[in-house]
């Protein structure tokens, strides 16, 4: 497949800018370069990140890390079970002209930023979590009928901790979809860390520089999506996504036996965007089965709602989608 030596150029531009910041946010995150990748290919794809861990593994260090290497507007909204969507979106207060009348003003909430770090998300109230619905899918907000658009690019980053139940609400399917992708954090090695010992007990801290504007990011999404790919690794995608259906032709017996709903087409757009990412990246110029394949467990893992047996069982979705990864045969494109 020919490529213009102009998009040429241009791609591998994307792939210097997109390992230049990975590295300068790497001066800070000690390893989970795999968190690093798969959270910079959902702010190139337009998309959210959903971090998952347990507490002290750096979750919040990583989103303020990020917006430090980035010339973006970065808030933090700690999210507890008393705050309020206004609280979040902003609301309308009385503010007094210079000619002595008194009108209704807008002024906006934390939601207002190009990077948001939605800390412990679980800890609010349905109704508070819903407010963040329309922000990350339509990028805005409205409040008493007036839209109000938010600055671009708008990446969310929610964390939320998977061992403490007591006093959560966790995310209604709905909004989850919502999430690009969902990364597990997990615990550091040890090599990793007596780096972390070294970079947070001494008396210098390593700090990211700015080395990425939001416009590049944006003109870094436009070109990504213009990375071909072909019907046959298409259908390959598109088996990938409906074999999550138990009532499927393609589902897996593990679908069939543990899951009550598959992903949903979002998750196939989620899928094949940051398969053409994967693709730059590998400085390839088309999307091949593999990066189909590296793509799935985190865009797909929180789309995929297990039966009453699955819970019971204890089984984890990305059991299953190994499954459905290793299950799909070539023949059965086709049918997809």
């Amino acid at each position: 497949m020919t490529v213009d030596e102009t998009l040429k150029q241009q791609l591998d531009d994307f792939r210097t800018d997109f390992y230049r910041l990975r590295a300068e946010i790497s001066k800070v995150i000690v390893g989970q370069q795999e968190i690093l990748d798969d959270m910079l290919i959902s702010l190139v794809a337009g998309g959210h990140v959903l971090l998952e861990g347990v507490p002290g593994l750096g979750k919040t260090l990583t989103v303020r890390t990020l917006a430090d290497a980035l010339h973006l507007d970065f808030h933090r909204i700690q999210f507890t079970p008393d705050l309020m969507p206004a609280d979040l979106i902003g609301t309308n207060v009385i503010a007094e002209m210079p000619d002595g009348r008194k009108v209704f003003e807008f002024q906006k909430g934390p939601l207002f930023a190009n990077v948001l770090l939605a800390d412990e998300i679980n800890r609010a109230t349905p109704k508070t979590q819903s407010a963040l619905l329309e922000a990350m899918q339509e990028h805005s907000v409205t409040v008493a009928g007036i839209t109000h658009r938010l600055s671009e690019p708008f990446f969310v980053m929610a964390t939320q901790n998977p061992l403490e139940m007591e006093g959560t609400y966790p995310l209604p399917e709905a909004q989850l979809d919502r999430f690009f992708c969902k990364l597990l954090v997990k615990y550091p090695h040890v090599r990793d860390l007596e780096k972390i010992l070294d970079r947070t007990t001494e008396s210098q801290k390593p700090q990211a520089e700015a080395v990425m504007t939001g416009e590049r990011v944006l003109q870094m999404s436009a070109l990504a999506r213009q990375i071909p790919i072909s019907e046959e690794v298409r259908r390959y995608g598109i088996a990938l996504v409906v074999a999550t259906h138990p009532e499927h032709e393609l589902a897996t017996a593990a679908t069939k036996k543990y899951v009550r709903y598959g992903a949903s087409p979002r998750g196939l757009q989620a899928l094949v965007l940051g398969a053409k990412i994967r693709a730059i990246l590998d400085s390839r110029y088309h999307v091949s089965r593999d990066d189909l394949r590296e793509t799935a467990l985190p865009v797909l893992r929180h789309r995929l709602i297990l039966n009453f047996e699955g819970q019971a069982e204890g089984i984890q979705v990305d059991d299953v989608l190994e499954k459905i990864i290793s299950g799909i045969a070539e023949d059965a494109l086709a049918a997809a």
